[in-house]
């Protein structure tokens, strides 16, 4: 789609976002934090669909939480995703640089064996709610290509796409299998987030968090296709500062082990491992048991 129809008055929402996004960024942290903990207390109050799928997910997975403890995690779940939302205007529109000293980077020995192997490097890691922030740290020291899905939305679409290759390699379609395939032949990093549910097709159920989950087995599939190496990826921002842990470890011992629930079992429980780094910086947004084998959604009604 041309530039010259995003100026239909259906995209004007979207132009004021991305005005938005833009004047965000220009903002000194302090401030891009604060605003972060208004928007977010405004979202608990009136954006109830979403608050809902949050506590629905944080009950299922942390079952040890008292009410008053839940309550508090929802809240800092919708901020740390409002926050995330500012960070990623930050990758989108300010100099990836800034974030050299901001970022303390472990296991980057591990990424680098991996790479000299010459198979291609399948980076698994989690949707956090920061997730392009993420890429834009793991640019600092490689060139990823990231999977990722189109936004139905062309404009968003279309910003998505320049943001994110401003630090990425190369991006690609999650359902363009052979591209995925080629740029590990061509000993690629791809970053390949495996934690969606994507409804029953190519997947078996597997524990996440200890609850059934959907998930998908592309996964062995292409770590089987050139014996790619696999590594796993996870960041978390350090409380309150504009600092970050980004972390690479081996794949799961044992995996792939040629059984597909086995293999989904043992990315899940990596990734958990990631994620309880600090649990309210996952995108608990999305509606991660909406897949189950007596129907769809039912959790979260």
């Amino acid at each position: 789609m041309s530039e010259k129809s995003f100026t239909a008055p259906r995209y004007w929402p979207v132009w004021l976002m991305i005005a938005l996004m833009y004047l965000s960024a220009k903002l000194p942290w302090r401030a891009q934090y604060q605003l972060a903990k208004g928007l977010s207390a405004l979202l608990y109050l009136f954006a109830r669909h979403r608050r809902n799928i949050i506590a629905v997910n944080l009950k299922l997975c942390f079952p040890e939480w008292d009410e008053a403890t839940h309550k508090r995690k929802v809240k800092e779940t919708l901020f740390n995703n409002t926050l995330g939302f500012i960070e990623t205007s930050n990758v989108y529109y300010c100099p990836i640089e800034r974030y050299r000293d901001k970022v303390t980077i472990h296991g980057q020995d591990i990424l680098e064996a991996a790479k000299a192997k010459g198979k291609g490097v399948l980076l698994l890691g989690a949707h956090y709610s920061h997730l392009d922030l993420g890429g834009a740290l793991v640019s600092l020291i490689c060139e990823p290509y990231a999977i990722y899905r189109p936004n139905d939305n062309p404009l968003i679409n279309q910003q998505i796409v320049k943001g994110r290759l401003r630090f990425m390699k190369d991006i690609i379609n999650r359902a363009d299998m052979r591209g995925i395939m080629r740029a590990l032949k061509n000993n690629a990093i791809v970053w390949y987030p495996p934690d969606q549910d994507y409804g029953k097709r190519h997947t078996v159920y597997a524990p996440f968090f200890g609850v059934n989950a959907a998930t998908i087995t592309s996964t062995t599939r292409l770590s089987n296709f050139n014996q790619s190496e696999v590594v796993m990826l996870s960041w978390y921002r350090k409380g309150a500062r504009e600092e970050y842990e980004l972390a690479f470890s081996k794949a799961p011992e044992g995996f792939p082990s040629g059984d597909d629930t086995i293999d989904a079992t043992l990315i899940n429980k990596a990734l958990e491992d990631g994620i309880r780094q600090a649990p309210t910086q996952y995108m608990w947004t999305h509606r991660r048991f909406k897949t189950q084998p007596d129907g769809k959604g039912k959790l979260y009604k």
